[in-house]
């Protein structure tokens, strides 16, 4: 099994990472490595598809197999289940009461899954590296805002 992992640590509690990581509407705000259209939701199908700065490749049609609140987890297949197959998943860690830690991972299998990641694995592994930075940006800017307002409000 081939399987390619980038951990994160996040300035901003799990919730507000969670959150960021299941608005797929608002990923072109933030995101320009993937685009996610559908619903987090297990059993629901998605499109995931690359973002502008991620190049082409194709749109894969996954099923959500859990979406908890601390993990965000598909299986998608290249054509036919068998040949090349996908198990994304994304887990959110509560590091402290306002610190989390982002994991992304997705493990290969199939008939072409050694040859395809011997491919293209760096640069699978180099845009999770940016999904997630890109991620930690807009959870830490919201988590900061969130604590300004509290801030305020409690002025």
């Amino acid at each position: 099994m081939n399987t390619i992992t980038v951990t994160t640590d996040i300035d901003a509690p799990a919730e507000v990472v969670y959150e960021v990581l299941t608005d797929f509407a608002a990923y072109p705000a933030w995101n320009d490595y993937t685009r996610i259209d559908g619903v987090a939701a297990e059993g629901e199908r998605l499109a995931v598809s690359p973002g502008p700065a991620a190049g082409s490749a194709p749109t894969f049609r996954p099923r959500v197999l859990r979406a908890d609140g601390a993990e965000l987890r598909w299986l998608g297949h290249l054509w036919v289940p068998g040949l090349f197959d996908g198990e994304h998943r994304f887990r959110v860690e509560t590091v402290a009461d306002d610190r989390s830690r982002l994991v992304q991972d997705e493990r290969f299998r199939g008939l072409l899954a050694g040859l395809l990641v011997r491919r293209y694995g760096d640069d699978w592994r180099a845009n999770f590296a940016a999904v997630n930075e890109a991620l930690r940006t807009r959870a830490e800017a919201l988590a900061a805002a969130d604590s300004a307002v509290e801030h305020d409000a409690a002025a």
